[in-house]
């Protein structure tokens, strides 16, 4: 029970940076590689402040400002520099290696007796992992709230609109340049959050901590599209993406209860990844069979 209800909290908490990844990934349509560099800039910022004594909620709330910081740079390469957004995501993650590295002082730091969002004294009442799913909880229902009422206010149509087709949405008048920013803003700003908390609940942070990151998260995002279908509305699917978070980190617990490694985690990812982006060919393509046993022309 305590391993089910630990994998809850950090499929809760891990589901927060699914939510940021969405923003870019299924919204704006390109993929961010910035995240791997976010991710550990989040968790360096939060346990280098948390280490300095900082309270815990303004160093969750610094990892959130790094991460827009780390997207505004990479908005900026994109938008302003022309440069591809695949390799404005990979020259902003390379960069911010070293910047993790300067924030830390070495590769790794550790949180041992230092206060935290986790360790309150109203969450040490509650039983062994129930603090980690309350904090997971608490952010995911925050962060889904604010996004559903922000993609249904006037800005947040027109980032939506910049995304569907952008071609458009010059023609209506939208500078699409600035909500590409902004996407990559609030998108990098849920995932240096999300590395600020799962910095925490682990108890260090390392610079080395966001490779893999993308994988990671597309599996989740990919799982709750999956289960649930693509006919949600999109608060629904923001619901899915957390609960796909939380499904794949059940997926990995079953695999190591199999006899298999935490090293071999990253394979089983992509594994798990590359099933979930086929189901559909396989889904159609039984379709297909099925029509053709019934006497149905294949077009």
């Amino acid at each position: 029970m305590s391993l089910i209800t630990s994998t809850i909290g950090q499929g809760l908490l891990w589901g927060v940076l699914a939510l940021g990844l969405f923003l870019t990934f299924r919204i704006l349509n390109f993929p961010d590689m910035t995240v791997e560099g976010t991710f550990p800039f989040g968790a360096a910022i939060c346990v280098s402040a948390l280490v300095h004594g900082v309270d815990p909620v303004l160093a969750t709330i610094l990892s959130f400002l790094g991460g827009m910081l780390t997207g505004l740079v990479t908005g900026l390469l994109y938008t302003k520099g022309k440069i591809p957004v695949l390799l404005a995501g990979i020259l902003t993650m390379t960069g911010v290696y070293s910047v993790n590295l300067r924030i830390l002082g070495k590769a790794n730091v550790g949180l041992l007796n230092k206060a935290t969002l986790l360790n309150e004294k109203f969450l040490q009442k509650l039983p062994t992992n129930f603090p980690t799913i309350v904090v997971g909880l608490f952010f995911a229902v925050l962060i889904i709230l604010l996004l559903a009422f922000f993609l249904n206010t006037d800005l947040g149509q027109s980032f939506i609109a910049t995304g569907d087709n952008e071609k458009m949405a010059r023609s209506l008048g939208i500078n699409t340049d600035n909500m590409k920013i902004l996407g990559l803003m609030l998108s990098n700003g849920l995932i240096g959050l999300a590395g600020g908390l799962i910095a925490q609940n682990g108890g260090y942070a390392d610079v080395n901590m966001g490779i893999g990151t993308m994988v990671i998260i597309l599996a989740a995002i990919i799982i709750g599209e999956v289960v649930y279908g693509n006919n949600l509305t999109l608060t629904a699917r923001l619901i899915a993406i957390i609960i796909g978070s939380i499904i794949y980190r059940l997926i990995l617990l079953l695999v190591l209860q199999l006899g298999f490694s935490t090293n071999d985690f990253r394979l089983i990812s992509a594994i798990i990844l590359a099933i979930c982006m086929m189901l559909p060919l396989f889904e159609k393509k039984f379709h297909v069979r099925k029509l053709l046993k019934k006497g149905v022309q294949k077009p």
